[in-house]
């Protein structure tokens, strides 16, 4: 997740894509780095069998394909024969990146230690996979599923050399095209800047900025460097840094891959469903600095609302898109008196909500030892409310929300009476843990009312599940809902199922839980997706009228598959499971495309 990482470098700096053998391996291997490749069950046509080092890019490995999809793999295997010998320069900076890896500032911690972090199906997968035919093994898949339903997620294009955080990898999306009942998987890395830099010279060359920057001598060890590699030209900051590997948004017939170090970056999918990055996006050159991951669409006005934070005031800024995507004026919130992180937000018909947590960014604790990013149990988690077309902050309150830290929000929406707006949200227990030890974190779904003109603030939990991945039918972002699937933590960032919330019963101050599907003994899966049933058909359609999507790993067999739910059955019935002809790794947001909006990117 793009998240944490990076996201103070953007207030610093402001295709054709060459396929190369690595270098040489290097003498410092990580050789403990336990990948979970299920064999192919069909014949290879062509085998490619380096030595794994620290500096090894992943191989590419190609089953047997149909001649169409064989012909562009085959031209990417001959691509990556071409030698590229690494400079007397880029030896020496990368002698001196093994030397901080190794001893100044080795991977100890369990949270930044790639042979834990980069275990089971956290594991990347070695290479691209071409558009392949994936088995329907149960039920059918419904026309409503007509599209492409793809999800972002870190997959790093090189094994770690030292410390690595599970949000610093490359973006890759994974990609089920659907069409007339079958299906076929594409899985491409989003070819940022940094991936592309990276991958023609064969080695890493850009530091992991969530997990690299742990105290002053690391963090000087490899600012430092990188500065070098800068001044040396192997390094070009100009087409941004950023890893594009959290989530993806479509608007303005524009589909982005978002991370929140950088700007969007542009993609789209052929008709035979492959995956192509068109570039970095730029509004018009309204848009030079990063923005959230978490956008909001309005789906009545077809509007978009996003924020950009970092380090520097304004620490947050805030932004709209007109319905064809025109971006408009910013408006900085000065009244952010110190940074803060934040991911994520939620806008109503009148406002947009921001959640000022305990999770902070703070330059001084590295000198100590500590990360740019943590938390600070000292301070009082607050909730800002800005009317959504303010056109400065002098509107903007401020309400006092003790222990209140979320990460997502699910979403908001205002009350009659105009006096008061609701937010639902999964408010992160033992904040403490959440960038570090995500298996101790509990995530509590409350809901939280405000009464704008009192400033009194009332919260209570919906389910005693730790819930989090939370999505609901898009149609209904910013108006009242009824309906919440959320992901089962067991624990996070593991997702062992999906649970269905009816938020009407939380007014009475009971579990809100009316339906689950759990995945089964060593079954875990991602982010669920609702996808309406005909929603273009049929307008009137009652709320939870769809399905809900979601790639699933089975660790017993390494298989992966993509699962349709019945939204509206207690049991979330399946409707459709599909064999996936490889494994996909567990990553982070995913979206669903439908034919339509396909045809016009």
């Amino acid at each position: 997740m793009d998240n944490f990482s990076s996201s103070f470098l953007s207030t610093f700096s402001t295709q054709k894509l060459l396929y190369r053998t690595p270098p040489p391996p290097s003498s410092s291997p990580i050789l403990n780095v336990r990948i979970e490749e299920k064999p192919q069950q069909t014949p290879t046509t062509i085998t490619i069998q380096p030595t794994f080092t620290s500096t090894t890019p992943p191989p590419n490995t190609t089953s047997q394909t149909p001649s169409s999809i064989r012909s562009s793999s085959s031209n990417f295997l001959q691509s990556t024969k071409r030698k590229v010998e690494p400079s007397v320069l880029a030896l020496i900076f990368n002698a001196l990146d093994d030397i901080i890896n190794t001893f100044i500032d080795p991977p100890i911690k369990p949270s930044v230690d790639p042979r834990h972090v980069l275990s089971q199906n956290f594991a990347p997968v070695l290479n691209e996979l071409p558009p392949t035919e994936c088995k329907v093994i149960q039920g059918s898949l419904p026309p409503s599923l007509n599209g492409a339903y793809i999800r972002n997620g870190p997959n790093p294009q090189f094994l770690p050399r030292g410390p690595y955080h599970l949000f610093d990898g490359d973006g890759m999306l994974h990609s089920l095209r659907i069409s007339q009942g079958k299906a076929s998987l594409c899985s491409r890395y989003v070819k940022t800047n940094k991936y592309t830099l990276e991958r023609e010279a064969g080695f890493p060359l850009f530091p992991n900025v969530f997990s690299g920057f742990n105290g002053l001598t690391a963090s000087a060890a490899r600012g430092a460097l990188f500065a070098a590699r800068i001044l040396t030209g192997q390094v070009d900051l100009s087409n941004g840094f950023g890893l594009a590997n959290t989530s993806l948004v479509l608007f303005a017939n524009r589909l982005l891959a978002l991370g929140e170090s950088d700007l969007p970056y542009s993609v789209k999918l052929s008709s035979n469903g492959d995956v192509e990055t068109l570039g970095r996006y730029y509004f018009d050159g309204k848009l030079f600095m990063s923005m959230t991951s978490h956008p909001k669409i309005d789906f009545d006005t077809r509007e978009v609302f996003a924020f950009r934070y970092g380090p520097v005031p304004p620490f947050l800024t805030y932004f709209r898109f007109d319905k064809n995507g025109v971006k408009q004026p910013d408006v900085p919130i000065f009244s952010m008196t110190r940074p803060s992180f934040f991911h994520d937000f939620a806008i109503t018909k009148k406002y947009a909500i921001f959640a000022d947590i305990q999770i902070v960014m703070n330059p001084l604790a590295m000198i100590a030892g500590g990360s740019l990013v943590g938390s600070d149990p000292s301070k009082v988690s607050r909730i800002g409310v800005i009317p959504r077309y303010a056109k400065d902050e002098s509107e903007m309150k401020w309400f006092d929300v003790p222990g209140f830290n979320i990460i997502h929000a699910i979403n908001a929406w205002d009350e009659e009476d105009g006096n008061a707006i609701e937010m639902v949200a999964p408010n992160i227990l033992f904040v403490e843990h959440a960038l570090e030890r995500m298996e101790l974190v509990h995530a509590l779904v409350e809901k939280v009312r405000i009464d704008l003109n009192t400033g009194i603030v009332k919260r209570y939990p919906i389910s005693a599940r730790n819930l989090d991945f939370a999505v609901i039918n898009p149609a209904y972002v910013g108006k009242k809902n009824k309906y919440v699937y959320a992901a089962v933590g067991d624990p996070m960032p593991k997702i062992s199922g999906v649970v269905k919330l009816d938020l009407s019963k939380g007014d009475q101050r009971e579990d809100c839980t009316v339906a689950s599907r759990m995945y089964g003994e060593g079954c875990y899966g991602g982010e669920p997706f609702f996808v309406a049933r005909e929603a273009a058909k049929n307008l009137d359609a009652e709320e939870d009228d769809g399905y809900v999507v979601s790639y699933v790993h089975d660790e017993n067999t390494g298989e992966s598959r993509f699962l349709v739910m019945d939204a509206k059955s207690p049991n979330l019935d399946l409707v459709a499971t599909v064999k996936l002809p490889r494994r996909v790794p567990y990553g982070f947001h995913g979206l669903f495309v439908a034919e339509s909006n396909l045809n016009k990117i």
